[in-house]
């Protein structure tokens, strides 16, 4: 007699909770004038990505061509699955006559990135960033990989 009872209120809770869900639905049914879903394609115009959205890796450059990246490689260490690969080379200061690292090709697997950001905190010079594009779909992978650093670009006066 005891499972029957059971067995009643567990069909009782999900009627209730069927109710619930309905209750909603009709209301956003007969109320127009709420948007609840937007039509994508359509409104990437006036479409809101959160601030916590991550998408995929930019290397910030000014207008000046220049970035903030030493070539340290703590974006390349932090990253779960090597999806960052710094290719740095040593260029003489012509100021102080010392070798200085510099980042040759700054290397950007798209594809391989799980967005996890890890690579963003471990930068200490706030050089790369998640930018909001999230548009990657293709047929091909080969423009998955991307050389971050423009051509030409230098590093910033006063980042070390």
């Amino acid at each position: 007699m005891r499972y029957l009872a059971i067995y009643i209120g567990t069909i009782l809770r999900a009627i209730n909770s069927l109710r619930k869900g309905m209750k909603l639905t009709g209301y956003y049914f007969t109320h127009h004038k709420e948007i609840v879903t937007h039509q994508y394609p359509e409104n990437r115009k006036k479409m809101f990505i959160g601030d916590r959205f991550r998408g995929e890796v930019i290397l910030t450059h000014d207008e000046n061509n220049e970035h903030r990246c030493t070539g340290c490689s703590a974006c390349e260490i932090a990253c779960p699955n090597g999806t960052i690969r710094i290719i740095s080379k040593f260029e003489i200061d012509p100021e102080t006559q010392k070798k200085k690292k510099t980042i040759d090709e700054f290397v950007y697997h798209l594809g391989m990135c799980t967005f996890c950001n890890l690579c963003i905190v471990a930068c200490p010079t706030d050089a790369i960033v998640m930018s909001k594009d999230f548009e990657h779909s293709m047929y091909d992978r080969k423009p998955l990989t991307k050389i971050l650093n423009k051509r030409g670009s230098k590093l910033m006066k006063g980042v070390e």
